[in-house]
């Protein structure tokens, strides 16, 4: 299935808010609107070589190329929801969980989120950058998001423990799990995103620089995707197992959408056991929780397979990600089907059948994970696999029941390794001249 975000047009307060940029040397041009490398000229540079890709680069002037759609696009930083969790997914990622310096609390963190805040949505926004170091300077705002989670121990930290969510409690251990506790929870959570890499190493520098004397990096993670319009069709992504990722994820089309994803507004007289997350509190409202998980995969012995075994374990080929059972990608399974030796042609174990909703409970969530290489081990292998991060209203109806279903038994986990972990609770998000969190450390 292709990114639910692909298809949905952008809406005031959240998604990518795309911008026709203007012509070339014409009054809109501004510095931030120009790309020296733009993307129309992509493919030309390339043919005539590097020293002509430089001359075009540094020419400038009323000839300049406009900035590419890519470099274009806009996400909102204010809105009901906070940005880079029904964004399109971007080609850079940076996940990075801070803590808490000693001594700081409430007073300290709440002025921390401000200035983050207001950082985000000036970078988002692609807002002139030549005052800073210059890392972005000439990009425009490229999809750029920035998005704020707060984890359990920021309640203990800030006298916050009464606000702080049940559905934050911790997640359960499981029998898969070879968790490095030093890159795993944090008091706070950042995600970036963005289609360009200085733009998205820029935003990182940015918040790591302004936590100043407030917190100090626990964890900082890398990763990436296919880039936009590296296909000749948008599709489904691919992870570093080749594998089509990402099929079953929700649709914004999907009735219960925003219902599975967002924390809403408590109904009057709803007990809170009969709300989706219903055990956060009001500050909660228009917020979701993020588990994020380093999975390694076990490349070496994944690629000893053949494509056949590879498809047995999936449930899906690999080539489209169409079921074994025929069809295209978006066709369900017939997971009763039998082949001519009479077994299951979509084995027991197979990953595609033991994840599915239906196969626990009705347990969805919103998958928007980052590809991962962090270079060679000792005995050459990869450590290469996935920043899964996904989405819900509440991980005990989302992310625990599906992972406990896989740890049971499914045959793509002698292939992976889970890390490291951490649940936050991500806020809903700003208003104009607010900031992330205000309802709850001013409440």
């Amino acid at each position: 299935m292709a990114d639910p975000t692909r298809t949905t047009p952008p809406t005031p307060k959240d998604g990518p808010q795309v911008s026709d940029p203007p012509a070339a040397g014409g009054p809109g041009v501004t510095r931030r609107r120009l790309l020296g490398t733009a993307g129309a000229t992509g493919l030309a540079l390339g043919a005539v070589g590097a020293a002509s890709g430089y001359a075009l680069a540094g020419s400038g002037g009323p000839g300049t190329t406009p900035l590419s759609s890519v470099g274009a696009d806009t996400a909102m930083f204010h809105g009901k929801h906070q940005p880079g969790i029904t964004t399109a997914m971007q080609t850079h990622g940076h996940l990075i969980a801070f803590d808490l310096a000693p001594g700081a609390g409430r007073r300290e963190a709440s002025a921390l989120l401000r200035r983050w805040s207001v950082t985000a949505a000036r970078l988002m926004a692609g807002e002139d950058r030549d005052e800073d170091t210059g890392v972005a300077r000439d990009a425009g705002p490229s999809l750029l998001t920035v998005t704020f989670g707060l984890g359990h121990s920021f309640f203990t930290r800030t006298g916050l423990e009464k606000q702080r969510p049940g559905a934050l409690d911790p997640l359960p251990d499981f029998s898969s799990d070879r968790l490095d506790k030093a890159r795993s929870n944090g008091d706070l959570w950042v995600q970036i995103g963005a289609n360009d890499g200085l733009v998205a190493f820029h935003a990182l520098r940015a918040i790591q620089k302004q936590a100043g004397d407030a917190a100090r990096v626990r964890w900082q993670m890398n990763g990436f995707n296919r880039s936009p319009g590296a296909t000749a069709r948008p599709m489904t992504a691919r992870n570093l197992m080749g594998q089509v990722d990402g099929t079953r994820n929700p649709k914004p089309s999907d009735p219960d959408f925003a219902r599975r994803l967002f924390v809403p507004d408590e109904p009057s007289g709803t007990s809170t056991a009969e709300v989706p997350g219903g055990g956060s509190p009001g500050w909660m409202a228009g917020g979701s929780y993020a588990v994020v998980r380093r999975i390694r995969m076990l490349l070496d012995s994944w690629e000893d397979l053949s494509v056949k075994e590879q498809e047995a374990v999936i449930g899906r080929h690999k080539s489209d990600g169409a079921p074994l059972t025929g069809g295209e990608e978006t066709t369900e399974p017939d997971l009763e089907k039998l082949g001519p030796d009479g077994s299951l042609v979509i084995p027991l174990d197979a990953h595609a059948r033991i994840s599915r909703p239906d196969e626990n409970g009705g347990a969805a969530m919103l998958r928007r994970p980052f590809s991962y290489h962090d270079g060679y081990d000792a005995k050459g292998a990869p450590d290469a696999g996935l920043l899964f991060v996904c989405w819900q209203a509440d991980p005990a109806r989302g992310f625990v029941p599906v992972q406990r279903k896989l740890d049971r038994g499914d045959a793509l986990s002698r292939f992976i390794r889970h890390e490291s972990s951490g649940l936050f609770a991500v806020p809903g998000g700003a208003e104009r001249g607010g900031y992330v969190g205000q309802p709850l450390l001013e409440g």
